[in-house]
């Protein structure tokens, strides 16, 4: 297949796969907010806040299994394919124990952080309290989604996050607006789709290792250096990940203290990064799996040529975000508010964000070369490199600046992660070696 198009083959689905998450959360919305109080928007809404940030904590779960996965059908190892499923699907059923084990006091130190009022603290627990459980779920979905991703089946991917949320908002409408469950309603609705979905992606991983040679061995799974290799890449990209959700945290607390228009504002002009990670994370996504491949073969010419075709891609939808920000921000920031004051104040750094996607497109890119490398750990010192060196510096000297010296620090930051990491990745290049390797059934 010419590379151009087995770019697309993968990022196409996985675009519409990330298209098709934000659409969940609009049911959610829409379906609580024609209830006849706010309070139950509210609470499902700091709930579903909560869990999303426990849960994207994890993410490392699909991120390693995508590389060690990818680099696996790169060699044709057969039986390294099934061995990660037991190994990664064994680290996802404990930390997602761990979280039941734990679920009191993740709630209490959460509420205790975001402070809502009484009668949202409730419903809040009553909503936490039920989704929480579908932990072994979720964790176990983003290992297999990951495993697809890694044998290249993007479609997989798309199918069962379509299910996951066609079968989320038909049980929102049956449960809230057929049997008036409120809160109740929409918990359990996510509750049975995340579980739903993950049988559904147990039969395709059944589906697709009944063409693969060999079996199962538990011996060969729970052996503890390959064991390691994965402990030590998920802690890597979980302290990265961790370190991420900080600057975004960082910012809206920042935000947050100039006053509820300047954190309206900001929230919103937030959303113009949103949509583009949406397009962006997809090529990304693509160079996962293309990049583990390509290094499983042990063949330079073929990561080179995958890099330079997903940054072909990749440059080229930034331009494109970049024209559509500057042409049509203002009419973007109008959809996406309709207070005058937000408004007015948000068009003054509409110019930032215009930019952005020029800057930003190579960390988001590198992010998926790095991933589908299995170099954690240079992707750990680069965020952390680029947080504590960059980011933080900048905000402290800028602050003369308001609004626009936070705006600069998280510029720089974009920019800091993605020239670390090019530099990164001309580094490898040199140090690998590219030694031929024997096919394995």
């Amino acid at each position: 297949m010419n590379l151009n198009r087995r770019v697309w083959a993968l990022s196409g689905p996985m675009m519409l796969s990330n298209i098709a998450l934000p659409l969940l959360g609009l049911v959610d919305t829409a379906v609580m907010g024609h209830l006849d109080s706010a309070v139950y928007l509210a609470a499902v809404s700091v709930g579903a806040m909560i869990l999303h940030f426990i849960f994207w904590g994890f993410g490392f779960l699909r991120m390693s299994t995508v590389g060690l996965a990818a680099q696996a059908y790169g060699e044709n190892n057969a039986q390294e394919l099934r061995q990660l499923l037991l190994r990664a699907g064994m680290t996802a059923l404990f930390i997602a124990l761990l979280l039941l084990a734990s679920q009191h006091y993740l709630i209490e130190w959460a509420l205790y952080l975001v402070q809502p009022g009484d009668s949202i603290r409730l419903l809040t627990i009553e909503y936490f309290n039920i989704r929480i459980w579908s932990a072994p779920a979720t964790l176990l979905t983003y290992v297999l989604l990951g495993w697809f991703l890694g044998i290249q089946k993007a479609r997989l991917v798309l199918y069962v996050m379509v299910f996951v949320n066609a079968l989320n908002i038909v049980l929102d409408i049956l449960f809230v607006v057929g049997l008036g469950l409120t809160v109740k309603g929409v918990a359990f609705a996510s509750l049975i789709s995340e579980y739903a979905g993950l049988l559904l992606a147990i039969y395709l991983v059944y589906r697709q290792i009944s063409t693969i040679k060999g079996r199962c061995q538990w011996a060969v799974a729970l052996h503890w250096p390959a064991f390691r290799k994965l402990i030590s890449l998920n802690l890597d990209i979980f302290i990265r990940t961790i370190t991420l959700l900080f600057v975004f945290a960082f910012f809206t607390t920042q935000s947050a203290r100039s006053g509820a228009v300047v954190m309206a504002a900001n929230a919103v002009l937030l959303q113009f990064l949103t949509f583009m990670a949406y397009v962006l994370d997809a090529y990304a996504h693509a160079a996962e799996a293309m990049v583990g491949q390509a290094l499983g073969h042990r063949n330079k010419q073929q990561l080179m040529q995958t890099v330079n075709a997903c940054m072909k891609w990749s440059a080229g939808s930034a331009v494109l975000f970049m024209l559509v920000y500057l042409l049509l921000g203002e009419q973007i920031l109008a959809l996406l508010t309709d207070i005058e004051e937000v408004k007015i104040f948000a068009a003054q750094y509409v110019y930032w964000l215009a930019f952005m996607p020029l800057i930003a497109v190579w960390s988001y890119l590198f992010d998926g070369v790095f991933i589908g490398a299995t170099w954690s750990r240079e992707m750990r010192n680069v965020m952390l490199m680029a947080v504590l060196i960059v980011y933080l510096p900048v905000w402290i000297l800028t602050q003369s600046l308001h609004n626009h010296g936070l705006w600069l620090a998280m510029f720089l930051f974009l920019l800091a992660r993605g020239g670390l990491m090019a530099w990164y990745y001309r580094k490898k290049l040199t140090t690998i070696n590219f030694e031929a390797v024997s096919n394995r059934d």
